[in-house]
Protein backbone atom coordinates (compact mmCIF):
# COMPACT_ATOMS: atom_id res chain seq x y z
CA UNK A 1 0.00 0.00 0.00
CA UNK A 2 1.43 3.61 -1.05
CA UNK A 3 0.62 5.64 2.45
CA UNK A 4 1.35 9.43 2.60
CA UNK A 5 2.76 10.53 6.12
CA UNK A 6 1.71 14.22 7.07
CA UNK A 7 3.10 16.26 10.63
CA UNK A 8 4.20 19.00 11.66
CA UNK A 9 5.75 18.85 15.07
CA UNK A 10 6.38 21.27 17.87
CA UNK A 11 9.08 23.63 16.73
CA UNK A 12 6.52 24.62 13.71
CA UNK A 13 9.22 24.51 11.04
CA UNK A 14 6.54 23.15 8.75
CA UNK A 15 5.12 20.03 7.19
CA UNK A 16 7.15 17.43 6.94
CA UNK A 17 5.20 14.69 4.35
CA UNK A 18 6.81 11.10 3.50
CA UNK A 19 5.12 9.06 0.45
CA UNK A 20 6.14 5.39 1.85
CA UNK A 21 5.22 1.90 0.32
CA UNK A 22 4.28 -0.32 3.02
CA UNK A 23 3.73 -4.01 3.87
CA UNK A 24 3.25 -6.90 6.51
CA UNK A 25 1.74 -5.63 9.53
CA UNK A 26 4.03 -5.50 12.77
CA UNK A 27 6.78 -7.81 13.58
CA UNK A 28 7.31 -8.41 9.42
CA UNK A 29 6.11 -4.56 8.87
CA UNK A 30 8.25 -3.42 5.85
CA UNK A 31 8.66 0.16 4.94
CA UNK A 32 10.13 1.82 1.74
CA UNK A 33 10.72 5.65 1.48
CA UNK A 34 9.67 6.82 -1.77
CA UNK A 35 9.71 10.38 -1.17
CA UNK A 36 9.77 12.93 1.58
CA UNK A 37 10.17 16.39 1.79
CA UNK A 38 9.50 19.32 4.18
CA UNK A 39 7.27 22.44 3.02
CA UNK A 40 7.77 25.31 4.98
CA UNK A 41 4.52 27.04 6.43
CA UNK A 42 3.84 30.42 5.38
CA UNK A 43 5.65 33.19 7.72
CA UNK A 44 2.23 34.73 8.34
CA UNK A 45 0.46 31.46 9.18
CA UNK A 46 3.61 29.72 10.98
CA UNK A 47 3.08 33.41 13.11
CA UNK A 48 -0.31 32.57 13.89
CA UNK A 49 -0.02 29.05 15.12
CA UNK A 50 2.85 30.08 17.60
CA UNK A 51 1.24 32.24 18.91
CA UNK A 52 -2.08 30.01 19.60
CA UNK A 53 0.44 27.57 20.96
CA UNK A 54 1.80 30.47 23.06
CA UNK A 55 -1.60 31.30 24.58
CA UNK A 56 -3.25 34.00 22.44
CA UNK A 57 -6.97 34.20 22.91
CA UNK A 58 -8.55 33.61 19.34
CA UNK A 59 -12.47 33.88 18.46
CA UNK A 60 -13.86 31.03 17.31
CA UNK A 61 -14.09 32.19 13.63
CA UNK A 62 -10.70 32.61 13.92
CA UNK A 63 -10.06 29.28 15.08
CA UNK A 64 -12.15 27.78 12.34
CA UNK A 65 -10.17 29.61 9.39
CA UNK A 66 -6.67 28.68 11.32
CA UNK A 67 -7.98 25.03 11.07
CA UNK A 68 -9.08 25.34 7.42
CA UNK A 69 -5.18 27.20 6.24
CA UNK A 70 -3.84 24.11 8.27
CA UNK A 71 -6.02 21.87 5.80
CA UNK A 72 -4.95 23.67 2.97
CA UNK A 73 -1.50 23.39 3.58
CA UNK A 74 -1.27 19.91 4.46
CA UNK A 75 -3.62 18.94 1.84
CA UNK A 76 -1.04 20.91 -0.51
CA UNK A 77 2.04 19.07 0.60
CA UNK A 78 0.53 15.59 0.03
CA UNK A 79 -0.16 16.49 -3.14
CA UNK A 80 3.16 18.08 -3.66
CA UNK A 81 4.86 15.14 -2.22
CA UNK A 82 2.69 12.35 -4.86
CA UNK A 83 4.11 14.58 -7.91
CA UNK A 84 6.64 11.67 -9.18
CA UNK A 85 5.17 9.37 -7.24
CA UNK A 86 1.85 6.78 -7.64
CA UNK A 87 -1.15 8.20 -6.23
CA UNK A 88 -1.54 7.25 -2.78
CA UNK A 89 -4.12 4.70 -1.17
CA UNK A 90 -3.82 6.84 2.10
CA UNK A 91 -3.07 9.70 4.22
CA UNK A 92 -2.57 9.68 7.88
CA UNK A 93 -2.21 13.14 9.03
CA UNK A 94 -1.07 14.13 12.53
CA UNK A 95 -2.23 17.82 12.10
CA UNK A 96 -0.50 20.75 14.00
CA UNK A 97 -0.75 20.29 18.01
CA UNK A 98 -1.72 23.92 19.27
CA UNK A 99 -2.60 22.79 22.79
CA UNK A 100 -1.74 19.54 24.90
CA UNK A 101 -3.07 19.12 28.59
CA UNK A 102 -1.48 15.91 30.06
CA UNK A 103 -4.21 13.99 32.28
CA UNK A 104 -4.33 14.26 36.22
CA UNK A 105 -5.62 12.58 38.39
CA UNK A 106 -9.62 14.54 38.32
CA UNK A 107 -9.70 14.81 34.77
CA UNK A 108 -8.76 12.93 30.96
CA UNK A 109 -6.28 14.62 28.81
CA UNK A 110 -6.83 16.93 26.45
CA UNK A 111 -4.99 17.71 23.07
CA UNK A 112 -6.04 19.44 19.94
CA UNK A 113 -4.26 19.25 16.37
CA UNK A 114 -5.72 21.16 13.63
CA UNK A 115 -5.59 20.58 9.90
CA UNK A 116 -8.97 19.01 9.33
CA UNK A 117 -9.43 15.54 8.30
CA UNK A 118 -12.35 16.01 6.25
CA UNK A 119 -11.22 18.47 4.58
CA UNK A 120 -7.77 16.83 3.36
CA UNK A 121 -9.52 14.27 2.05
CA UNK A 122 -12.14 16.10 0.00
CA UNK A 123 -9.07 18.44 -1.42
CA UNK A 124 -6.71 15.39 -2.12
CA UNK A 125 -9.52 13.03 -3.15
CA UNK A 126 -7.75 10.85 -0.76
CA UNK A 127 -9.13 8.86 2.34
CA UNK A 128 -7.49 10.13 5.41
CA UNK A 129 -6.83 9.46 8.98
CA UNK A 130 -6.45 12.22 11.59
CA UNK A 131 -6.82 12.85 15.05
CA UNK A 132 -4.75 9.41 16.20
CA UNK A 133 -4.47 11.42 20.20
CA UNK A 134 -8.08 11.09 20.89
CA UNK A 135 -8.58 7.50 21.76
CA UNK A 136 -6.20 6.77 23.77
CA UNK A 137 -6.58 9.94 25.44
CA UNK A 138 -10.27 9.13 26.03
CA UNK A 139 -8.76 5.90 27.60
CA UNK A 140 -7.12 7.80 30.58
CA UNK A 141 -3.47 8.06 28.49
CA UNK A 142 -1.15 10.75 27.70
CA UNK A 143 -2.40 10.52 23.99
CA UNK A 144 1.81 10.43 23.24
CA UNK A 145 4.15 9.24 22.58
CA UNK A 146 2.84 7.56 19.97
CA UNK A 147 5.49 6.19 17.94
CA UNK A 148 7.18 3.61 20.00
CA UNK A 149 5.26 0.58 19.20
CA UNK A 150 6.66 1.84 15.45
CA UNK A 151 9.79 1.92 16.89
CA UNK A 152 9.74 -1.32 18.43
CA UNK A 153 8.60 -3.26 14.99
CA UNK A 154 11.52 -1.25 12.82
CA UNK A 155 14.35 -0.46 15.07
CA UNK A 156 14.93 -3.25 17.85
CA UNK A 157 18.05 -5.04 18.17
CA UNK A 158 18.61 -8.83 18.70
CA UNK A 159 21.07 -8.12 21.36
CA UNK A 160 21.45 -4.34 21.92
CA UNK A 161 19.21 -2.48 23.60
CA UNK A 162 18.92 0.79 21.99
CA UNK A 163 17.07 4.07 22.97
CA UNK A 164 15.88 6.11 20.00
CA UNK A 165 15.62 9.66 21.09
CA UNK A 166 13.66 12.64 18.83
CA UNK A 167 14.67 16.06 19.23
CA UNK A 168 11.73 18.13 18.19
CA UNK A 169 10.62 21.45 19.27
CA UNK A 170 9.98 18.61 22.61
CA UNK A 171 11.76 15.64 23.28
CA UNK A 172 11.22 11.69 23.29
CA UNK A 173 12.38 8.79 24.03
CA UNK A 174 11.68 4.97 22.81
CA UNK A 175 13.62 2.02 24.74
CA UNK A 176 13.66 -0.92 23.23
CA UNK A 177 15.35 -4.11 25.07
CA UNK A 178 16.90 -6.59 23.29
CA UNK A 179 14.34 -8.22 20.86
CA UNK A 180 15.72 -11.90 21.20
CA UNK A 181 14.27 -11.69 25.33
CA UNK A 182 11.03 -13.53 24.82
CA UNK A 183 9.19 -10.47 26.91
CA UNK A 184 10.81 -7.68 25.09
CA UNK A 185 7.78 -6.05 23.95
CA UNK A 186 6.24 -5.84 27.33
CA UNK A 187 9.02 -4.21 28.34
CA UNK A 188 9.18 -1.10 25.63
CA UNK A 189 9.32 1.85 27.08
CA UNK A 190 8.53 5.51 26.50
CA UNK A 191 8.04 9.36 27.68
CA UNK A 192 8.47 12.86 26.27
CA UNK A 193 12.00 14.08 27.97
CA UNK A 194 10.94 17.42 28.47
CA UNK A 195 12.24 20.37 25.99
CA UNK A 196 13.83 19.58 22.51
CA UNK A 197 15.05 22.41 20.17
CA UNK A 198 12.27 25.09 21.11
CA UNK A 199 13.69 27.12 23.60
CA UNK A 200 16.98 27.09 21.93
CA UNK A 201 14.70 28.07 18.47
CA UNK A 202 13.18 31.01 21.01
CA UNK A 203 16.49 31.90 21.64
CA UNK A 204 17.73 32.35 17.77
CA UNK A 205 14.87 34.12 17.21
CA UNK A 206 15.15 36.89 19.66
CA UNK A 207 18.42 37.27 19.39
CA UNK A 208 18.50 37.53 15.70
CA UNK A 209 15.64 39.99 15.64
CA UNK A 210 13.72 37.12 13.74
CA UNK A 211 16.36 36.67 11.01
CA UNK A 212 16.70 33.10 11.95
CA UNK A 213 14.73 30.67 13.72
CA UNK A 214 17.40 27.73 14.56
CA UNK A 215 21.21 27.15 15.38
CA UNK A 216 22.73 25.25 12.17
CA UNK A 217 24.87 23.14 13.65
CA UNK A 218 24.77 24.22 16.68
CA UNK A 219 27.37 27.05 15.96
CA UNK A 220 25.99 29.51 17.93
CA UNK A 221 26.67 27.39 21.11
CA UNK A 222 29.33 25.62 20.45
CA UNK A 223 31.05 29.40 21.06
CA UNK A 224 29.72 29.22 24.32
CA UNK A 225 29.95 28.14 27.81
CA UNK A 226 26.82 26.53 29.10
CA UNK A 227 25.64 28.26 32.90
CA UNK A 228 25.89 24.76 34.85
CA UNK A 229 24.41 26.73 38.52
CA UNK A 230 21.51 27.42 35.98
CA UNK A 231 21.43 23.87 34.44
CA UNK A 232 20.61 22.57 38.11
CA UNK A 233 18.37 25.24 39.02
CA UNK A 234 16.20 24.37 36.05
CA UNK A 235 16.10 20.72 35.78
CA UNK A 236 14.30 21.05 39.64
CA UNK A 237 11.01 21.93 37.50
CA UNK A 238 8.18 18.77 38.60
CA UNK A 239 8.30 17.51 34.89
CA UNK A 240 11.88 16.32 35.01
CA UNK A 241 11.17 14.84 38.33
CA UNK A 242 7.53 12.98 37.51
CA UNK A 243 7.44 9.25 36.73
CA UNK A 244 6.17 8.23 33.65
CA UNK A 245 4.00 7.89 31.66
CA UNK A 246 4.63 11.51 31.16
CA UNK A 247 4.25 13.57 28.18
CA UNK A 248 4.41 17.70 27.42
CA UNK A 249 4.61 20.22 24.94
CA UNK A 250 4.60 24.21 24.73
CA UNK A 251 1.99 25.09 27.16
CA UNK A 252 4.91 24.45 29.76
CA UNK A 253 8.33 24.64 27.85
CA UNK A 254 7.16 27.67 25.38
CA UNK A 255 7.52 31.39 25.71
CA UNK A 256 6.54 31.90 29.05
CA UNK A 257 9.16 29.15 30.42
CA UNK A 258 11.81 30.68 27.41
CA UNK A 259 11.17 34.63 29.33
CA UNK A 260 11.65 32.70 32.75
CA UNK A 261 14.88 31.39 31.67
CA UNK A 262 15.57 34.60 29.65
CA UNK A 263 15.57 36.75 33.13
CA UNK A 264 17.92 33.34 34.58
CA UNK A 265 20.67 34.21 32.36
CA UNK A 266 20.48 37.99 32.38
CA UNK A 267 20.84 38.18 36.17
CA UNK A 268 23.88 35.95 35.15
CA UNK A 269 25.36 38.34 32.48
CA UNK A 270 25.49 35.74 30.04
CA UNK A 271 26.63 36.58 26.84
CA UNK A 272 24.77 35.44 23.35
CA UNK A 273 26.71 32.49 22.92
CA UNK A 274 26.72 31.60 26.19
CA UNK A 275 23.47 31.84 26.75
CA UNK A 276 22.64 29.73 23.44
CA UNK A 277 25.03 26.82 25.48
CA UNK A 278 23.20 26.86 28.30
CA UNK A 279 19.28 26.45 26.77
CA UNK A 280 21.56 23.47 24.74
CA UNK A 281 22.99 22.07 27.65
CA UNK A 282 19.74 22.04 29.48
CA UNK A 283 18.27 19.81 26.50
CA UNK A 284 21.75 17.25 26.83
CA UNK A 285 21.23 17.57 30.17
CA UNK A 286 17.24 16.91 30.46
CA UNK A 287 17.54 13.47 28.30
CA UNK A 288 20.70 12.43 30.38
CA UNK A 289 18.42 12.90 33.70
CA UNK A 290 15.33 11.66 32.35
CA UNK A 291 17.55 7.89 31.66
CA UNK A 292 19.31 8.17 34.37
CA UNK A 293 16.20 8.18 36.55
CA UNK A 294 14.20 6.08 34.82
CA UNK A 295 15.64 3.83 32.15
CA UNK A 296 15.46 -0.32 33.97
CA UNK A 297 19.85 0.35 32.41
CA UNK A 298 21.53 2.57 30.59
CA UNK A 299 20.97 1.95 26.44
CA UNK A 300 23.78 0.31 24.23
CA UNK A 301 23.08 2.69 21.33
CA UNK A 302 21.46 5.53 21.33
CA UNK A 303 19.55 6.56 17.39
CA UNK A 304 18.79 10.62 17.25
CA UNK A 305 16.31 11.90 15.15
CA UNK A 306 14.49 14.74 14.49
CA UNK A 307 15.57 18.42 13.99
CA UNK A 308 17.95 18.23 16.83
CA UNK A 309 20.14 15.69 15.65
CA UNK A 310 21.39 17.87 12.91
CA UNK A 311 22.46 19.49 15.59
CA UNK A 312 26.37 18.41 15.50
CA UNK A 313 27.21 20.37 18.68
CA UNK A 314 23.90 18.83 20.80
CA UNK A 315 24.93 15.87 19.13
CA UNK A 316 28.73 15.94 20.72
CA UNK A 317 27.68 17.06 23.95
CA UNK A 318 25.03 13.56 24.75
CA UNK A 319 28.07 11.48 23.31
CA UNK A 320 30.40 13.81 25.58
CA UNK A 321 28.29 12.62 28.60
CA UNK A 322 26.92 9.44 27.74
CA UNK A 323 30.50 7.68 27.07
CA UNK A 324 28.86 4.30 27.62
CA UNK A 325 26.40 4.20 24.78
CA UNK A 326 27.07 4.69 20.94
CA UNK A 327 25.34 7.86 19.25
CA UNK A 328 24.07 7.32 15.75
CA UNK A 329 21.36 8.38 13.97
CA UNK A 330 17.91 6.25 12.86
CA UNK A 331 19.43 7.16 9.41
CA UNK A 332 22.31 4.72 9.80
CA UNK A 333 20.01 2.11 10.41
CA UNK A 334 17.50 2.68 7.68
CA UNK A 335 14.52 5.13 8.86
CA UNK A 336 15.63 8.64 7.25
CA UNK A 337 15.14 10.94 10.76
CA UNK A 338 14.23 14.11 9.13
CA UNK A 339 11.15 11.96 8.34
CA UNK A 340 10.74 9.61 10.57
CA UNK A 341 7.88 11.13 12.64
CA UNK A 342 5.88 11.48 9.53
CA UNK A 343 6.40 7.84 7.98
CA UNK A 344 5.39 7.21 11.67
CA UNK A 345 1.80 8.65 10.99
CA UNK A 346 1.72 6.89 7.84
CA UNK A 347 1.73 3.34 9.44
CA UNK A 348 -0.73 4.46 12.22
CA UNK A 349 -2.88 5.11 8.98
CA UNK A 350 -2.10 1.98 7.88
CA UNK A 351 -2.44 0.14 11.05
CA UNK A 352 -6.12 1.57 11.51
CA UNK A 353 -7.43 0.20 8.34
CA UNK A 354 -6.26 -3.35 8.73
CA UNK A 355 -7.45 -2.09 12.46
CA UNK A 356 -4.44 -3.11 14.47
CA UNK A 357 -4.28 -1.33 17.77
CA UNK A 358 -1.61 1.70 17.66
CA UNK A 359 -0.44 2.92 21.14
CA UNK A 360 0.99 0.91 23.94
CA UNK A 361 -0.24 1.42 27.30
CA UNK A 362 2.56 1.22 29.37
CA UNK A 363 3.64 4.15 27.12
CA UNK A 364 0.98 6.32 27.36
CA UNK A 365 -1.03 4.74 30.59
CA UNK A 366 -4.15 4.18 28.29
CA UNK A 367 -6.55 1.56 29.82
CA UNK A 368 -5.94 -0.62 27.06
CA UNK A 369 -4.08 -0.97 23.29
CA UNK A 370 -6.39 0.64 21.03
CA UNK A 371 -7.23 1.53 17.06
CA UNK A 372 -6.14 4.89 16.67
CA UNK A 373 -7.38 8.15 14.08
CA UNK A 374 -10.39 9.19 12.81
CA UNK A 375 -11.50 7.83 9.08
CA UNK A 376 -12.49 10.47 6.81
CA UNK A 377 -14.16 8.75 3.90
CA UNK A 378 -14.08 10.30 -0.32
CA UNK A 379 -17.41 10.35 -1.75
Amino acid sequence: MIVVGLMSGTSVDGIDAAAIAVSGTEADLQVDLLAGETYPYPPELRDKILAVCGGRAISMMELGMLDDAIAFQFANAAQKIQAQQPKADLIGSHGQTVYHRPPSQDRLGYSLQLGRGDLIARLTGIKTICNFRAVDLALGGEGAPLVPKIDACLLSHPTKSRAVQNIGGIGNVTFLPPNQLSDWKDRVWGWDTGPGNALIDLAVSHLSDGSQTYDRDGQWAAGGTPDRQLITKWLEQDFFRQSPPKSTGRELFGQDYFTRCWQDMEQNNLKDSDRLATLTELTVASIIDSYQRFLPQMPDEILLCGGGARNLYLRQRLQAELTSAQINTTDEVGIDGNFKEAIAFAILAYWRVLAITGNLPQVTGASKPALLGEIHLVE
